[in-house]
């Protein structure tokens, strides 16, 4: 995704923003859950599902990373997010990678 959005100036990454914003509004107008960092795992199954590649990309992660549970369930909500900044509707591959990449930022280096 870095790629493509070289030289994007602050009013296009502005307004993409408040478009992901608008989407999740949207999203959970039936719902006591306001943004994709709160959604629960029913949510999730509902609004995150990565597409079959992305979930296999998900799953070598999990097991090479030995992430948690919970950690699967936060890396979703993150691709989610960076699916609704490209607008589009389905999880896929490079939206999970990104997010496990920041994933890995979170975890600390070995000694």
């Amino acid at each position: 995704m870095g790629d493509q959005r070289r030289g994007e100036s602050s009013a296009i990454i502005q307004q993409r923003v408040t478009e992901g914003g608008l989407d999740q509004e949207q999203r959970f107008l039936d719902s006591s859950t306001r943004s994709n960092a709160g959604m629960s795992r029913r949510e999730l199954g509902d609004f995150a599902t990565p597409s079959p590649a992305a979930l296999k990309l998900l799953e070598q992660a999990m097991q090479r990373m030995q992430l948690s549970a919970r950690a699967y369930d936060r890396i979703l909500e993150v691709a989610r997010t960076i699916a609704d900044l490209v607008g589009v509707e389905t999880i896929d591959t490079p939206h999970l990678a990104e997010a496990v990449q920041y994933r890995g930022l979170d975890r600390p280096l070995p000694v």
